[in-house]
């Protein structure tokens, strides 16, 4: 059996550490998932979920535990390896968008791919083929702000997916979404991470969405469960 593509080992995370509003909030999480699979993360407000999706993405650290991302051990890595992993094989998205307001949708996808090493005509054929996949490629030179919400978070999908990443981490996706659009855009996120074979965590409220994964774990006062 290969190794599972992500794996949490006794992740536990403090803050303020010491003081007396000392917040636990990792609790000791054992998470893994195997390849093509894909979890739901449901947990309240406040409850953590931003931290783990963080950590698990290499975008912060642990205080205790293990981190193996596709089968390598990533804990005690140097900055420029963890960076090396989260550009190659993490692809993060986020409630709201974070397109740069200055470049082009093609442009947007295609910088992640140049700051890899790709050619400049290799990244916008491939920026282009990924636009038209969520079905937005007539919308390659429009910025940002000339895009729907719906559009935006599309070409935020894409951004994800440029440099072929093994998992994908979102954190509340279609949050900022009307109901019908929420819908919409997640069944384009939900196509391409099968049309991919990728692992994803994906961290949501809703739980009709959770209900379309392939399982649900719950995240509460620092400690997760089956759903």
């Amino acid at each position: 059996m290969s190794d599972p593509i992500l794996s949490l080992v006794g992740v536990t995370k403090t803050y303020n550490a010491g003081k007396p509003n000392q917040i636990d909030v990792l609790r000791g999480i054992d998470l893994s998932l195997d390849a093509g699979e894909v979890v739901a993360l449901v947990a309240p407000s406040g409850a953590g979920k931003s931290t783990l999706l963080h950590i698990a993405g290499l975008l912060d650290t642990a205080d205790k535990g293990s981190v193996h991302l596709a089968g390598r051990d990533m804990t005690d890595q140097s900055d420029r390896v963890r960076t090396t992993a989260r550009r190659d094989d993490v692809g993060f998205i986020y409630q709201f968008h974070h397109l740069l307001p200055e470049f082009s949708a093609l442009e947007n996808i295609a910088l992640p791919q140049r700051a890899a090493g790709v050619s400049v005509q290799q990244a916008q054929d491939r920026a282009m083929a990924l636009l038209d996949k969520v079905g937005v490629s007539h919308r390659a030179t429009h910025r940002p702000a000339e895009l729907s919400g719906g559009e935006q978070q599309r070409v935020a999908f894409c951004r994800a997916l440029a440099n072929g990443p093994r998992l994908l981490l979102a954190d509340e996706p279609t949050g900022n979404l009307d109901p019908e659009t929420s819908d919409h855009v997640f069944s384009t996120l939900m196509g391409l991470v099968r049309e991919t074979g990728l692992s994803a965590l994906i961290a949501t409220h809703n739980l009709e969405l959770a209900g379309r994964m392939d399982r649900t774990v719950r995240l509460d006062t620092g400690l997760l469960s089956p759903q």
